[in-house]
This record gives structure tokens, C-alpha cells and sequence, in this order.
């Protein structure tokens, strides 16, 4: 990708501020229209959001728009929205055994309005946060019970698809368990034992940097530095990793881009999170060392092999239309031609990743955050940011799972494209509240 070196947090709310007001409408539209008795919307079709079951995975993305938006607007007819929905409807993800999903709905809610609350955006009710961490510590210690222990000290919070298998997304997710540590709770397990979130969090990613990331230095034969399988699978019989697989991605030996910027963006949550939560040791720095290798290669990959010239990448990097794409890369991401969909949502998590990347890293880290800065131009500029009123996305040309062919394609085009998901939609406005936010010389973490 071209990274524009004069780009700034400044020069962007212009833009900033036109995501909001074209959110706040559309998280309204939603709420007026969606029947829950469908459960929860996933993405849209010509426009109109609609359900996929698959894993209930997106509500709290739906209702933390509402609280993201409160946050940059004031809107308080927003945070009742969002408050009233988290009370009424999220309580069964916060218990939730059969997913690996906890730190995308329950922090994208109950981690919210703790987060509003401690910072005094809403008036403090010590009841009212009470509530918001007794959810994060119960939905922290229902992730860590979702543990599989292979061979050679590793361990790993397991996938929907069972204690085999540890998916790159969870790196995303696995927040929640440094949100429950922080609030000092514990999973209590057989005998009483206590068994700590942080070990868990840091075998998790430890696990993950070692079998989802690579680093260009092993006899693999598409051992790109900075790749990222989707998924590890390992023997449960004897915990042995067995191979590299994926469930989204076009193949194991190619990158998946939103499974990409998972990991870009988990390691750079985590190594802050850790900076300001740990006390220095050999054992941190040997884990701050390890992290923030897997951070820099996913970082790297991202920007020099993955994107087309403006940041957006297309949904996989070894996507076979591509090849019908002449010098990709060079050019800016056509989402409308007649081979390969982009992923808007993977570019809008990748540049939150990318920001607070360099940030973590100081002088030595403005190429990461220029690069994020980019990303997030070109994603709230007019080709991707839905500005139709009748249009219930936000963040346009986002894609769910291509190999399945979940993704609607409109008529009289080949591929996906013109339409939006939740996670887009969310993670676009996480990155637009960080922009306001350091447009302003703040900051903002999920652990505040």
C-alpha cells in the first residue's frame, strides 16, 4: 500500500464526523425495523440487513454501535439504546459455553458502558457497574473454561468447532479474559482450583503466535513472514499440532485477510494491555518480545503484500481470481469488478490494529500508524462509506465467508459487493471513536 506521510488524526474528522451522523441514522433505522424474533442481523441484502446462523456472534456488535456513537455524539437516545438492548438481550451470551466469541459481544456492550461509566461520559452508578463486571468477570471465566492443553506447555481458548481447533479471530476475542483479570476474578475449576485468565490469555496468544503466524524462517514451503492461517488443528489424543487449516479463507497455505487483521489487531490490544498491567520480569519481557514480533509481521504483511495501493486488501490474498487482477497491489481495490471481492471489514479492523500498533511503539511506530491512518481515509471516504438513506449499512463492500457463498451478489455482477456487516459496521466506528479521540490528543482502551 501508498502511505500518505502527512495524513493526520486532524485532517480526518471531517470525515469522522460524517460516519457518526450517517450511524446514528442507520442504528436507529435498524432498531425500528429488525424483527428479533429472527435473531440477530449479520449482514445486509440489497441493503436490508439480514440473519445467518451460523454462531450467534454479531448482537453485541449491534448494540455497541449504539454505544460507540453515544460516546462521539451525546446522542443519549443512543446509549438508552444501547443500555436497554444489553439488559433485555445479552445476558445469554455472557454465559454463553459454545462459543469462542465472548470478547466480541460482551465487551462490544457490558465492556462499553463500564468503559463510559469509569470515564464519566454517563453519571456513576456503583449498582449499574456492578452489573457491567459481574457480566465481563462471569463471560471471561466462561471463555477460559473453553480450553484445550496440547503438547509442550501450550494451551488455547477452542473454536465452535471443537477442542482440536484454535481459530486466528480469537486473538480479537480474547480481550475479555484481560478484562476479567483485571477485575481480579478467577475461573474456579475442579478441587477449587483457581485458575488464573492472564496464564490462560497468554498461553492463548503465546499458542497462537507460535501456530497461526509465520515468520519466513521455517522450511515451509508458503512460509511468508507476517502470514496467518486461519486455524491450527492439533491430535486431542496426544496434543500434538497436527496442520494448518481454514474455514473462511480460500486455502491454508494463503492469507485470509480478516483473520489477518484479527491477529494485527489482538497482539496490539494485548502489548497495551500488558504495558499497563504488568510489572516488569524476564518472563514479561520474553512475552512482550514474543508478541511484539507477531504484531510486527502481521503489521508488515498487511501493508506490503496484502492491500491494493490504498489499504483495503481483497478477502484473500491467494483469492485464484486474482490472477485476472494485473498488478493488484499498485492500484487502488476495485470492489467492483469480476473476480475477487475486497473485505472493507478486515481493512477497518486492521487499521485500529495498526494505529494503536505504533502508538504501543513510539517514534518507531509512526509507519504503522500512518498506514492505519490511510486505511481509515480511504474507508470513510465516498466508495465505501453507505451514505443512502435506505441503505441500512454503513461501512460498504464487506464480505463473510466467500467459500460458502453466504455473501449476496447484486444483480448483474459476479461477485459480492455494495453491501455491509455488522462487525464492519462496528469495528468502522471503533476506528472512528479513536480517531475522535486522538483528534483531540485522548486516547481510549478497552480496559479503561
Amino acid at each position: 500500500m501508498t502511505i500518505d506521510p502527512q495524513i493526520t488524526p486532524a485532517s480526518l474528522v471531517p470525515s469522522v464526523g460524517r460516519v457518526f451522523n450517517l450511524a446514528s441514522r442507520k442504528i436507529r433505522d435498524i432498531e425500528s425495523t429488525w424483527d428479533k424474533s429472527r435473531g440477530t442481523p449479520v449482514f445486509t441484502v440489497d441493503g436490508k440487513y439480514a440473519t445467518r446462523g451460523w454462531t450467534e456472534w454479531t448482537q453485541g456488535f449491534q448494540y455497541g454501535c449504539a454505544l460507540l456513537a453515544f460516546d462521539a455524539t451525546g446522542d443519549r437516545e443512543l446509549l438508552e439504546l444501547g443500555r436497554r438492548n444489553t439488559v433485555q438481550y445479552m445476558a445469554p451470551h455472557v454465559t454463553h459455553t459454545g462459543v469462542h466469541d465472548h470478547g466480541f459481544n460482551n465487551l462490544s456492550t457490558y465492556g462499553n458502558l463500564r468503559r463510559l461509566m469509569r470515564g464519566g461520559t454517563i453519571p456513576h452508578n456503583q449498582w449499574e457497574l456492578n452489573f457491567y463486571e459481574m457480566a465481563i468477570k462471569a463471560s471471561a471465566a466462561a471463555q477460559a473454561s473453553r480450553w484445550s492443553q496440547p503438547a509442550g506447555g501450550f494451551g488455547y481458548v477452542y473454536s465452535f468447532n471443537g477442542p482440536h481447533s484454535l481459530f486466528v479471530d480469537t486473538m480479537r476475542t480474547l480481550r475479555i479474559l484481560a478484562a476479567g483479570h483485571q477485575l481480579g476474578h478467577v475461573l474456579m475449576g475442579e478441587a477449587d482450583a483457581k485458575i488464573g485468565l492472564l496464564a490462560r490469555l497468554l498461553q492463548h496468544a503465546s499458542t497462537t503466535a507460535q501456530f497461526i503466524v509465520f515468520y519466513g524462517d521455517s522450511e515451509h514451503a508458503y512460509d511468508v513472514r507476517g502470514r496467518t492461517a486461519h486455524e491450527a488443528v492439533f491430535n486431542t489424543n496426544n496434543g500434538e499440532f497436527r496442520c494448518r487449516s481454514t474455514q473462511q479463507g480460500y486455502s491454508p497455505f494463503s492469507t485470509w485477510t480478516r483473520g489477518l487483521a484479527w491477529a494485527i489487531l489482538g497482539f496490539a490490544e494485548e502489548l497495551e494491555f500488558l504495558k499497563a498491567n504488568w510489572t516488569d520480569s524476564s518472563e514479561g519481557r520474553r512475552v512482550f518480545a514474543k508478541f511484539e514480533k507477531a504484531a510486527l509481521a502481521t503489521a508488515d504483511h498487511y501493508i506490503q503484500d496484502c492491500t491494493a495501493s490504498d489499504g483495503i486488501p481483497y478477502w484473500d490474498d491467494g483469492a485464484p481470481g486474482l490472477a485476472k487482477l494485473p498488478d493488484w497491489r499498485t492500484k487502488p481495490a476495485d470492489p467492483f469488478n469480476d473476480h475477487e471481492p475486497v473485505d472493507s471489514s478486515a481493512a477497518a479492523i486492521a487499521a485500529q490494529g495498526l494505529i494503536r500498533l505504533g502508538r504501543y511503539l513510539g517514534e518507531s511506530g509512526e509507519k504503522y500508524s500512518k498506514a492505519g491512518l490511510t486505511v481509515a481515509s480511504t474507508l470513510f471516504g465516498d466508495a465505501y462509506l453507505s451514505s443512502q438513506p435506505n441503505h441500512q449499512g454503513l461501512l460498504l463492500h464487506s464480505v463473510y465467508h466467500r467459500p460458502n457463498n453466504w455473501d449476496h451478489i447484486p444483480t448483474g455482477r459476479k461477485i459480492p459487493c455494495n453491501e455491509s456487516s455488522m462487525w464492519g459496521d462496528y469495528h468502522a466506528l471503533e476506528l472512528a471513536l479513536l480517531l475522535h479521540r486522538l483528534a483531540d490528543n485522548r486516547y481510549y482502551t478497552f480496559f479503561d
